[in-house]
Parts: C-alpha cells; sequence; structure tokens
C-alpha cells in the first residue's frame, strides 16, 4: 500500500532531528559569520563567509526562527557582512582573493549580502551606485548583450545558465524602456536554443540540464515572464527523478524548485511519488553529525565548483574557492537546500509545514 503524502512528509521532518545543533555549532561568535561546515572551522584554516552565513539566515528565516535572535546577535551578523564591503567598489568579498575573479560569485556576495543583513534589520556601509553595478562591457549595447549571451558556453548548462542568469541584475538597474531591447535579445536567443522536446536548455545528463533550467528560470521569474514549454519540463523532471542517481544536494532541490516555479497542478498521485523519490534522495545526504552534505559521502571542497566533475573542462570553468576539507561531513550549502526542499514539498502537496523543534543556545 502507499503511503499517504502527509507521512511521507512526516517521515521528512524527522530526517532533521540533531539538525540544528550541528547549525549552531556552524556559529563564530567573534565575526557574527557562519562556517561552511565543521571541519571548516576545526581546521583553523578557513573563516566564516558570505555565502555559507546567508545560507544560514536563510535557514532560520524558513523555519520562523530569525525573530528569535537576540537585537545584539543581529547587529554582530549586520556587522560581519558591512566587514566584507569594499569601500571603493562597494562590492562584498571574502578573503579567498580567488572569488573576484569570478562574476558570478561577486554576483552572488552582493545578493546574498544585501538581503541577509535587510533580513537582520541592517545595511551597507557603502553605497553600490549604478555605475558601479552596470559596469560590464556587453552592457553597452543591446547588440554587445546578445554577442556576449552567445558567447557563454552551455557544454554544462549548469554553470553556463548560471551565467546567463547572473546579467539580469544588470537588466534590472535599467529602466523599462531601456531594458526592452535587452530582453528582446536575451528572450529570443534562449527560445532558440531552448529543447522543443524536454523543454530544457543546453547539454549535460539529465540532472546538469535540469539544474541548467532552473538556474534560467530566475530570469524569466525576475522579469515576470512566463517559463515556456513547461509541460515538456514537467516531464522532464518526472523522467529525471525515476531513473537519473541525485548524487548531489542540487539534483534534489532544482527539480522540486523548478517544479513549483512552474506554477502547475500537480496530481496528487504524482505528487506522492515526487515526494517519496525526493525523500528517500535526502536519507542519502545525511551524515553523522546530523547536518547534510551537498554530494553523496562527503562535502564539497569548493561548493563553487560541486557541479562540474573532475575530468570536466568546458570555456568559463569556475575559479575553486576552497570553504572545507571535503569530509563525510555536513555542510551549510546542503543544510539550507534540504530546509527549503522541505518548505517547497509542503507548499506543492498543499499543507503548511509544522515548527521543527529547534534546541540550541542560538536561538535562546
Amino acid at each position: 500500500m502507499n503511503r499517504s503524502i502527509e507521512n511521507i512528509l512526516k517521515e521528512m521532518d524527522g530526517v532533521f532531528e540533531g539538525f540544528f545543533t550541528w547549525l549552531e555549532g556552524q556559529y563564530d561568535e567573534t565575526t557574527g559569520g557562519f562556517f561552511y561546515a565543521r571541519s571548516s572551522k576545526e581546521s583553523g584554516t578557513f573563516t566564516p563567509d558570505i555565502e555559507s552565513t546567508s545560507q544560514a539566515v536563510n535557514i532560520m528565516e524558513r523555519c520562523g526562527i530569525l525573530e528569535k535572535l537576540s537585537p545584539e546577535r543581529k547587529e554582530r551578523m549586520v556587522r560581519f557582512y558591512q566587514a566584507k564591503q569594499d569601500p571603493t567598489s562597494g562590492n562584498f568579498y571574502d578573503e579567498d582573493p580567488n572569488m573576484r575573479l569570478d562574476d558570478v560569485m561577486v554576483g552572488r556576495g552582493i545578493g546574498y549580502s544585501l538581503h541577509s543583513m535587510a533580513k537582520l534589520g541592517g545595511a551597507p556601509l557603502y553605497p553600490l551606485s549604478k555605475e558601479r553595478q552596470a559596469s560590464p562591457e556587453y552592457m553597452k549595447s543591446p547588440k554587445a548583450y546578445g554577442e556576449w549571451l552567445r558567447s557563454i558556453s552551455l557544454a554544462n548548462s549548469w554553470r553556463g545558465c548560471d551565467r546567463l542568469c547572473n546579467s539580469a541584475p544588470y537588466l534590472g538597474q535599467l529602466t523599462k524602456e531601456e531594458r526592452e531591447p535587452f530582453l528582446k535579445e536575451a528572450l529570443g536567443y534562449f527560445d532558440s536554443i531552448q529543447d522543443s522536446h524536454t523543454g530544457l536548455w543546453g547539454e549535460g545528463d539529465w540532472y546538469v540540464r535540469i539544474s541548467g533550467t532552473f538556474k534560467l528560470h530566475t530570469f524569466y521569474n525576475r522579469f515576470q515572464i512566463p517559463l515556456p514549454r513547461v509541460r515538456e519540463m514537467y516531464q522532464s523532471i518526472q523522467y529525471s527523478l525515476r531513473n537519473d542517481d541525485a548524487k548531489d544536494m542540487c539534483y534534489i532541490r532544482n527539480p522540486i524548485n523548478l517544479l513549483s516555479s512552474m506554477k502547475l497542478k500537480v496530481p496528487a498521485e504524482d505528487m506522492r511519488e515526487i515526494t517519496e523519490i525526493t525523500l528517500a534522495n535526502m536519507i542519502r545526504l545525511k551524515q553523522s553529525d546530523c547536518g547534510f552534505s551537498r554530494e553523496l559521502g562527503h562535502s564539497p571542497i569548493a561548493p563553487n565548483v560541486a557541479q562540474v566533475k573532475a575530468e570536466e573542462f568546458y570555456p568559463d570553468m569556475p575559479i575553486a574557492v576552497p570553504l572545507g576539507l571535503g569530509l563525510a561531513e555536513g555542510d551549510m550549502n546542503a543544510g539550507t537546500q534540504a530546509i527549503l526542499i522541505r518548505w517547497l514539498c509542503h507548499e506543492l502537496a498543499g499543507l503548511k509545514p509544522k515548527p521543527l523543534p529547534v534546541l540550541t543556545r542560538l536561538f535562546e
């Protein structure tokens, strides 16, 4: 007999036993930031980083416990981000200088920092002027933008689509009239390269293409443009869940996140199957320290290149920025995704998630 979706979701809640104790262990009282993994903290090699701290903020917000932080702790976390801001560029950088060399990471650093400080009731110390943000050469004209779009390799859909949608913040700074010809370039190109049978973009195995498509959907969402070929995407998601191996937490999260953004009415039996497969995949990534690892069996050393196999190479390969030692342990990247997966599965099932038990000193 098939289990009800309510029972599957109840079992999913049980997978988070000990998770918040693990989360507390990643916090650094001195800086107000969070470490990526236990090895990051214990090795003395790394420091709390922007992405991991912001992922901790997201976890606390989604679980309804961010508001329980004391004003003093919130202020300390705001100061963590403020200390990361470069007064000249206005950008936010971690200590590893390689972060500055990857445009995707620079863009994420800005977005993560601004959004997290806003949630904590803070603000940056220095402005991010329009001139500073709209600096890429490809933004000088719609034609240059179109040429840049076509120059991005989609040999790995995940990385390529990530780079494509990283241009959205720059378009967002333009007036509606200024933006229109840029959007026309982007949407025309995206339409020309979308697979009409699968609804996916780029190359790679099923989960890589779904992950790339998930990345690109954020571009459409930002400008309130409906996703094209959602029925084909839905069938691709079903096929991937049933047949591909989810060896990465992103492979578990991205299909669910994409499914949520598609705004389809998912049949109850389909949703039960999707949730059951998702739960089984999550359990495989739960580690003995009660955290979740980004990859099967271990946490990746550098999460920004976790989607690239060691033997692969393609143009614009991201620069590795190590955050941990790659041990069999939980990491913040996987933790925030696991919490989001739980929330999205409840939402797709039309159910309200019950509060998870949070028993740590961090939130007292």
